[in-house]
């Protein structure tokens, strides 16, 4: 690989066990690298699994691996790419009922809005709760509503790191 490089994470926050061996495939595809996620039971989904992965790769790696993720029936995932030099960082998450949200985000992780997102919603001061509305989905807040049971139950779980050399 050259270019510019950039890391990430890989949060399955839920997935059926017959899915997990897939999903490793799908992540190493992206990755070229062999890819085995530490998997543990899901406390909010029994039933299902989760497991961490963090990663290194090239910019856009993130958009990769949420594409190859993506659409794969109950199965509720995150992946994070920090900013690198030049390019911005971004969140892909996906749940079964709402598909996939991506958002830029800044150093810290924080969500980034665009200015024409924010200039269409002010179009609507006038109206609080629609003005709220088209805010609340701008910052995916749908997203964060229903993976936050899963984000809570995986607090303190393993990461895996990978790096590679060469």
């Amino acid at each position: 690989m050259s270019g510019a490089f950039t890391r990430g994470v890989i949060f399955v926050h839920s997935a059926p066990r017959a899915l997990c061996t897939h999903i490793e495939w799908a992540a190493g595809t992206v990755l070229d690298a062999r890819t085995s996620l530490e998997w543990t039971a899901q406390p909010a989904a029994p039933g299902m699994f989760r497991a961490e992965y963090s990663w290194v790769g090239p910019i856009g790696t993130g958009a990769r691996l949420a594409s190859a993720l993506r659409g794969w029936t109950h199965l509720r995932y995150e992946i994070t790419e920090d900013p690198a030099p030049g390019h911005d960082g971004g969140r892909w998450s996906h749940t079964p009922e709402l598909g996939i949200f991506h958002a830029q985000t800044d150093a810290h992780g924080n969500v980034v809005v665009p200015e024409d997102r924010i200039r269409a919603a002010l179009e609507h001061a006038g109206d609080p709760s629609e003005l709220r509305r088209r805010l609340d989905v701008a910052l995916g807040q749908a997203w964060d509503d229903e993976l936050e049971p899963f984000r809570y139950a995986g607090a303190g779980a393993p990461i895996r790191w990978l790096h590679r050399v060469g």
